[in-house]
């Protein structure tokens, strides 16, 4: 996710607080892999955008940290951390905020086993794609949804998945692509 409406990019390094100093500190180490020297200044940063009242600070400073712990697969505190941030972006009216870590949490459950609320998630994820007119959104997390199913072990499922994929394209005519996509949902199913 990006930053929110955090900072003015331009602003002067003297003009900056301490969180925020800390917070660009914290991206810096996330930048060299880092990860456990980033942690601690996003979470020095997150003390003080809350002392400072920064809604978006804290919202970004949180959002780091559940990445750094789902990187870690730590299910539950990157969940509590991601609903978090979700229930900021709610409060200030960020809907695409939330699409984006809704995003996070999906992968995030299947990364960790948790493939039934994966699914649940990337079926929403899809509808919303669909909602907003968005057929490149809708076959990535398609085909990121075949991927789940076949880790459950629906490989008719993620034939179905990479089967609409194929329609997408062929309905804007990418017949190379429909037919990749088809290609692969008949291996699926084909018997072995």
């Amino acid at each position: 996710m990006k930053d929110l409406r955090l900072h003015n990019q331009d602003q002067k390094q003297d003009d900056k607080s301490q969180a925020r100093l800390d917070y660009e500190e914290g991206l810096e180490f996330l930048k060299n892999k880092e990860t456990a020297q980033a942690a601690n200044m996003f979470h020095n940063a997150l003390i003080g955008f809350e002392q400072e009242k920064d809604i978006n600070g804290i919202a970004n400073a949180t959002d780091k940290l559940g990445d750094i712990c789902a990187e870690r697969r730590e299910l539950d505190k990157a969940m509590q951390l991601y609903d978090r941030v979700i229930s900021i972006c709610q409060d200030q009216g960020d809907s695409i905020s939330v699409f984006s870590i809704d995003k996070k949490k999906a992968k995030l459950h299947a990364d960790c086993g948790k493939y039934e609320k994966a699914i649940s998630m990337y079926l929403d994820i899809i509808d919303q794609y669909n909602a907003m007119r968005n057929p490149q959104g809708t076959v990535d997390t398609l085909e990121t949804l075949a991927q789940v199913y076949l880790d459950a072990g629906k490989r008719e499922k993620a034939a179905d998945c990479l089967q609409t994929a194929a329609a997408i394209h062929e309905k804007y005519k990418h017949r190379k692509h429909a037919e990749d996509f088809m290609k692969r949902a008949e291996e699926l199913v084909a018997p072995a």
